[in-house]
Formats: C-alpha cells, structure tokens, sequence
C-alpha cells in the first residue's frame, strides 16, 4: 500500500492510496485531508468556557456542603447568646460533624443547668430571707429608744425592699413568656404615658409610623420603665426619642441629672450597686434595676450603653437588632 499526500486544486490538501489487487493492478483513490482547527478557535473557547462553568458550579456545591455545619454552628452560638432555652441542633452529617453538634450541645445543656441552678439558689435565698426579716420587725417593736427603733426599721425596709426585689428578679429570670409581634412605638408611647400619668415630666419623640418588633412584651415593657424611671429619680426628666433603621432600633433616653464618672459606668450594672452622688436611701432604689434592664435588653439580642452629655446629663441607648 503506498500513500502520497497532494495539494488539491482548491488549495485544500489530499491524501492518496493505492492498493495492491491480486491480479497485479492497483486500486487508486484519493481522499480530502481536513486542516486541523487553530488552537485558539471559537469551538476551543467554548469548550474551555463549558468546562470552567461546570468546574466552578462543583466547587460552589463542595464548599457550600463543607461550610454549611461552620454556619449552623455560628447562627447557634448568637441564638445561645439570646436564649439559652433554645432547642438543641440536630446531630446529623458527617462523624466529625455529629461530633461537634453533640459537644454542642452538651455544652448549651450545661450552661443552661447553670444558669436555672443559679436563679434557683437566688430565689431559694431571697424567699427564705423574708420570715427571719419578718421576725426582726416584730422584735424591733419591743425597742424601748425610740431612735434605735426607728434606725432599725428602716435598715429592715431597706432589707425587705433589696430581697423583694431580687425575688422578683429571678422569678423574672425563670418565667418563659412567649415571645409576640407588637408595635413597639406604641408599647414605648404607653410606658411613657403611665409615667406621665404618674405626676412625672416625660418627653416622647417618634414617627407616626408603626414598628412591629418580636419580642417578650412584658419583659419588654419592664425593661423601659426601669430606664426611665432612673432617668426621673436621678434626673428629674426623661426626653425619649425612638428611631431606627435597616439593622436596628435605637431608644435615647435623656435626663439632667448629674451623670455618671467614665470609671463607674460598668459598676451601675452590678446588681445592688448604688452610686453615692445619685442612688441612696431616699430616692428608694435597690441597685437593681438597670442590672434588670440590661438582662433583658441582652436576652432580645441588644444592649445598652451610656454616656454623659455635653450639656449636663445622662444619656441612655438602648440598640436592638432588627
């Protein structure tokens, strides 16, 4: 078999064979070769563009599978971080995957039996507290010195009042209240007209506008009471300003009081911490309730912050999340 190549008359390349036939005659033909395409071809472009599509498509879909328990974990940590009743992540996936949903969640359970052995101890100490209270009362009574009498009294109410009070904390602490839709501009309008009602100055800025918000409404509500009452008794006024945006609510309490030191900020959220210059016996507080306001502002994910004004005064933010 012989083969030649030949350039055609149209300029196109053939290829030529011949055949050796049993009696000795040859058998010719001839057959056009294809030119190869170049290597940067639109054919090539788009085989390579299919190619990348469908590379970058599986990667996508490997990723998101590996990522996906990263995510869950982190959208668990900020819900463990706003209730830590919350339902347990389900174990499922891979083995290392299992495992760490199960660390997890042993993790959650233990910090949950932490906190309700700790409301419980706080309740138990507060509940108990009350009859050897009740007993002293009754003693005092018997007091012949009059003055002795009545210093003993009222370090007894002072007692009662501070025991009271951490009672109700933690009865507070422990209730799950269902969370509900309400329209915190209302909700807002109303704590401040109560406070009106009550003989107070108080001042409410907002707009129209309704702002649904899904919340413990009477924790809630509790929450803003506190704030503005500590703005009436240490500053004689509270100017409320609702706002928001994409991201979040923001409430501004104003009053003119006398403010708070740079260093004692984070101390006013002890509970049972009074600041000399402002919270004292006659003003009638106990120390606890901003530490009240704030456990609650955080158990709905926001925070509150505070800051002296420049003209005279202390000013409150209240920043919850959307």
């Amino acid at each position: 078999m012989m083969a030649t190549r030949h350039m055609g008359g149209a300029g196109g390349e053939t290829m030529m064979i011949s055949l050796p036939l049993p009696d000795k005659t040859w058998l010719n033909f001839t057959a056009p070769v294809e030119t190869p395409e170049p290597f940067w071809s639109l054919r090539f472009g788009l085989s390579m563009a299919v190619m990348l599509a469908a590379v970058a498509i599986l990667s996508a879909l490997v990723v998101h599978h590996l990522t996906r328990p990263l995510a869950t974990f982190a959208r668990a940590a900020q819900r463990l971080g706003v209730d830590v009743k919350a339902p347990p992540l389900p174990e499922s996936g891979p083995a290392e995957v299992r495992q760490a949903t199960r660390a997890f969640n042993e993790m959650q359970e233990r910090i949950r039996r932490f906190v309700e052995d700790r409301t419980q101890t706080i309740a138990a100490i507060s509940h108990d507290l009350g009859t050897p209270i009740t007993r002293l009362r009754l003693r005092a009574e018997f007091v012949d010195d009059e003055e002795q009498r009545q210093k003993m009294l009222a370090d007894l109410d002072d007692m009662e009042k501070m025991v009271f009070s951490a009672l109700s904390f933690a009865r507070d602490d422990a209730a799950q209240e269902p969370q509900a839709t309400v329209d915190f501009r209302t909700l807002l309008q109303r704590v401040c007209d109560d406070t009106a009602d009550a003989g107070h100055q108080v001042s409410f800025e907002a707009d129209e506008d309704a702002l649904a918000y899904d919340c413990r409404p009477v924790a809630m509500r509790r929450a803003l009471t506190n704030l503005i009452d500590n703005a009436i008794k240490y500053g004689q006024q509270a100017r409320v300003v609702l706002a928001e945006n994409p991201t979040e609510i923001l409430v501004t309490i104003d009053d003119d009081g006398p403010g708070i030191p740079d260093d004692r900020r984070e101390d006013v959220f002890k509970p049972f911490h009074r600041l000399e210059q402002s919270r004292s016996r006659e003003t009638g507080g106990t120390g606890l309730g901003l530490t009240v306001a704030r456990t609650i502002i955080r158990a709905h994910g926001g925070d509150i912050t505070l800051a002296n004004r420049s003209t005279g005064g202390l000013r409150v933010e209240i920043h919850l999340p959307r």
